[in-house]
């Protein structure tokens, strides 16, 4: 079993210079390129907890703790670069949120610690997908050295994709003309690998996916990525988190803190809901981006960080710094360059492609097997206007494929969309003229009013005529109809 569990590579030393060996080996990864990031520990003993964050923060990272399963998987959502995670836990297995993570965000490496090991407990672990299996009591040097090559092997991975076709942004799901345009202009703000980028859009677009594409596909992509949501801390504690404190700063600092610039050192941190940002805070947000230098709150000395800024946000920063809100120096800085995520409603096609993206995804997560959707409920699906956008049809389906008692979801599965508009009595009032009338002229007619009402939308006009997009996209090649200009004659 000892080759099924063993965190060293082969070839050591004898176990009297073990640890000798781990010590130096950690100790050279320190001085080199150590790869910083943001580590969780998923374990209901504090004791192992505590041990873990202290070997962990002393290697420079960032450690957050979770008791239970469930406050593992809110962390986990967040985004995090690796996983330390106990076999059992009070209100879940191990492995049952194992698969959940690994259905949600594969590349996350997960190392797996239990005190129960065995040859069954490790196989079962690798299958779902777990990077590692260590078994209790361990070295927390043995550990670390664990945690920093399988970081260090996760963004060699990263990187050999990202040297591949630029335009290929898989993760982001679509192929909609608006989503391609927009993928294009993240693979060039990519390759950009110090310019500020502003992402906007509506809430629910993608702005958080975009930042994360943006950072794997740059030559950042070796160093952290981390997030901080503007609007969901004080003034006080935003500065704290952003730029650390020191001893004694204010009430709360009983020790010097680390803020995220500094843990980003070579990768790039993510402001979401920027527009959010206290006045306060964008005047030292600003001579951070001017200066590459910020204090630590309670501090005297000027430390330099060299990171890369991604920030988003759904408002109108432009209509902000007419208001006054949003400093128009700062909105400059930021803008370099701009990438809006176009809205749902807009990327034709892509409704289709994210709903058996997300049935796939809640399918390996509920451990369900539904197929796919009946025509009807995927019209009613393309028809609504998603108004919180993939974010919306994201839950909509979670909910669907978790309760779904067939294999094909229907219109039943999706209470919450609203009822088709379609009038039966107006197509009962229609008469056929005393003289007769041109049927296909009448069609062409029909579908060229349909594109029309769907503002050039093929799958909007396909569900207006009760069509698929191969139907109307054969009378559109069959009339030689403009998508964008209406009508004329018959």
């Amino acid at each position: 079993m000892t080759h099924l569990v063993a965190i060293v590579p082969t070839g050591l030393d004898p176990p009297t210079t073990r640890h000798h060996t781990f010590r130096s080996t950690v100790a050279k990864l320190q001085e080199t390129d150590m790869p910083r990031g943001t580590l969780l520990v998923v374990d209901d003993d504090g004791l192992i907890r505590w041990s873990l964050r202290t070997k962990l923060q002393q290697a420079d990272y960032r450690v957050l703790e979770a008791g239970t399963g469930d406050e593992g998987w809110q962390h986990f959502e967040r985004g995090v670069d690796l996983v330390l995670l106990d076999h059992r836990l009070p209100d879940m297995e191990g492995l049952e949120l194992l698969r959940r993570m690994m259905a949600v965000d594969p590349e996350v490496p997960v190392i797996m610690l239990t005190a129960f090991s065995s040859v069954e407990q490790a196989v079962e672990a690798m299958k779902v997908g777990a990077h590692h299996y260590a078994p209790k009591p361990f070295e927390p040097d043995e550990i670390l050295l664990v945690v920093e090559r399988a970081l260090k092997t996760t963004r060699l991975q990263r990187r050999a994709r990202a040297l591949g076709d630029p335009s290929d942004l898989g993760s982001i799901i679509g192929e909609s003309p608006p989503l391609r345009t927009t993928k294009a202009l993240l693979a060039k703000v990519a390759r950009s690998p110090s310019s500020t980028v502003l992402l906007t859009g509506e809430t629910g677009t993608g702005k958080d996916l975009a930042a994360r594409v943006i950072h794997q596909r740059s030559a950042r992509s070796e160093g952290p990525f981390l997030n901080v949501t503007c609007s969901a801390l004080t003034a006080q504690l935003l500065e704290s988190e952003l730029f650390g404190h020191e001893r004694g700063a204010f009430t709360d600092a009983k020790a010097r803190k680390k803020g995220l610039f500094e843990h980003a050192h070579t990768g790039t941190v993510f402001l979401d809901e920027i527009g959010e940002m206290p006045p306060g805070m964008q005047a030292k947000l600003l001579r951070f981006l001017e200066e590459k230098a910020f204090r630590r709150v309670g501090g005297t000395v000027d430390i330099r960080a060299d990171v890369r800024i991604i920030a988003a946000t759904n408002a109108d920063l432009k209509l902000a710094v007419r208001e006054g809100s949003f400093r128009e120096d700062l909105y400059y800085r930021l803008a370099v360059l701009t990438v809006h995520m176009p809205p749902l409603r807009d990327r034709e096609g892509d409704v289709a492609r994210l709903v058996d993206h997300f049935i796939q995804r809640f399918n390996r997560e509920f451990h369900k097997r539904v197929q796919g959707v009946a025509p009807a409920a995927m019209s009613a699906l393309c028809l609504h206007p998603w108004p919180g956008n993939v974010r919306e049809l994201r839950n909509t389906v979670e909910r669907a494929v978790l309760l779904a008692e067939s294999a094909t979801l229907t219109r039943a599965d999706f209470p919450t969309l609203e009822s088709p508009a379609f009038d039966e009595e107006a197509l009962k009032g229609f008469e056929l003229p005393a003289g007769g009338l041109d049927l296909e002229a009448l069609e062409r007619s029909m579908v060229q009013q349909a594109l029309d009402r769907a503002a050039g939308n093929r799958t909007l006009a396909a569900s207006l005529l009760g069509l698929n997009r191969d139907q109307i996209r054969y009378r559109i090649g069959k009339f030689q109809l403009s998508e964008h200009m209406p009508a004329k004659g018959g």
